[in-house]
């Protein structure tokens, strides 16, 4: 475990400055003047970064190896926060998210390349375990970042370019020697979704839903009269209710039907946004309720759609299924921050909630009709799964295929 732990430290300072990136330029947007729409066009572009991110990172791989991959795409996201405060306007800031996001994509998908090449049978267990910790304490503690940052203040973007550029460090300096150059994943989404058409309908909803809540949840707490550390605490309590419930959804998703679960999870999800849309404005304390359980309903999702789609796949077809999965799940990330802006502009901040109550309707709905045209398939086993790169099905792929 000791020779991993270069990989975890720059996973940790990774996910503290991409998940303090976001909710920062949505209040510092707010503070300079941006209207909603502006802002979600922000949490939009970062993941159109993140998308390219995931694409062209295996192919820089290849060419430049590890290390010096690592450094470039690092490198961008330094440049990326240090250039807010010069370039203040939200078409340049939508620009520098781009580069953001395809920076946190890039350091991601070659750290996992990495974990993947190095990881056995024989620490597997102990390296996921790990690495799920890391990802979910640094999203949690990087949410609570923002209640103690200035928003207006370049000293704010400059602890986010300091964490970039740290996350290098671990790498350059680690003995570990940079496994071999791996291949591209191929990418077949029409073939995944025909494989599992319910898991691709899951992972998009995912993608619409956590995205907005992240990338425009800061508007949202504005709009109900939340203070700046109130909004860390209502976007932190949703990861926490997040990572609290990968346990107990996990046992249900390996002893029942997949699809009984999710559509149960999903309706849950139906009650929690159109409660927090309707009574969401009545008190803070109504509010970091609601935040919680919305995080207990709709995180779950994403892992509950990959575990159902591993069903029906082959050993082989794993990791093109799981890149495949990520590929959809970025589609819906990419058109949600902006969606859920602009329907705040035109109908409140209630419309977040109702946005996202509809997605997770069509998704029971989905459901239901699936369940209606072929039987379910012997179980493997669920694992929760991070979604931060398209190599991430290598590192999490299931254990009978290493035998």
């Amino acid at each position: 475990m000791i020779s991993f732990a270069a990989l975890l430290l720059s996973v940790t300072l990774l996910q503290l400055h991409s998940g303090a990136m976001g909710p920062l330029d949505a209040l510092a947007g707010l503070g300079y003047g941006f209207s909603s729409t502006q802002v979600g066009l922000l949490g939009s572009a970062h993941f159109v970064g993140f998308f390219m991110g995931c694409w062209w990172a295996p192919r820089l791989l290849g060419a430049v190896g590890h290390t010096r991959g690592f450094a470039a795409f690092a490198a961008l996201g330094t440049i990326g926060a240090l250039a807010h405060p010069i370039f203040v306007g939200p078409y340049a800031w939508a620009l520098l998210r781009v580069m953001t996001g395809l920076a946190v994509a890039g350091c991601f998908t070659i750290v996992e390349a990495w974990l993947h090449a190095k990881v056995t049978n024989a620490n597997r267990g102990r390296v996921l375990g790990a690495y799920r910790v890391v990802d979910m304490g640094a999203s949690f503690v990087a949410q609570l970042l923002i209640g103690v940052l200035d928003p207006l203040s370049y000293i704010s973007y400059n602890i986010m370019a300091i964490l970039s550029s740290a996350a290098i460090l671990p790498l350059m300096l680690t003995r570990s020697v940079p496994p071999s150059l791996p291949e591209a994943p191929r990418l077949r989404p029409i073939k995944t979704i025909l494989l599992s058409p319910l898991a691709a309908a899951g992972v998009v909803v995912a993608g619409i839903t956590s995205p907005a809540f992240r990338m425009v949840g800061p508007v949202y707490g504005q709009e109900v009269g939340l203070r700046a550390d109130q909004i860390a605490l209502f976007l932190a309590t949703a990861v926490a209710g997040g990572a609290l419930s990968q346990i107990p959804a996990g046992w249900l998703a390996d002893r029942f039907d997949r699809r009984h679960v999710l559509i149960g999870i999903s309706l849950a999800a139906v009650a929690v946004c159109l409660a927090t849309a309707f009574f969401g404005q009545v008190s803070p304390g109504i509010v970091f309720v609601a935040a919680f359980l919305f995080g207990v309903t709709t995180f779950p999702i994403f892992s509950i759609s990959s575990a159902h789609a591993s069903d029906f796949a082959s050993v082989e077809d794993m990791v093109e299924v799981a890149s495949s999965l990520m590929f959809l799940y970025g589609i819906g990330a990419i058109a949600s921050p902006l969606l859920a802006s602009v329907l705040i502009d035109n109908y409140g901040a209630s419309s977040l909630f109702l946005m996202m109550a509809v997605a997770h309707i069509f998704l029971s709905l989905f459901g239901l009709y699936r369940m209606r045209s072929r039987p379910t398939r012997k179980r493997s086993a669920y694992s929760y799964v991070p979604r931060t790169s398209f190599v991430l099905g290598r590192l999490f792929r299931r254990r009978n295929g290493d035998q």
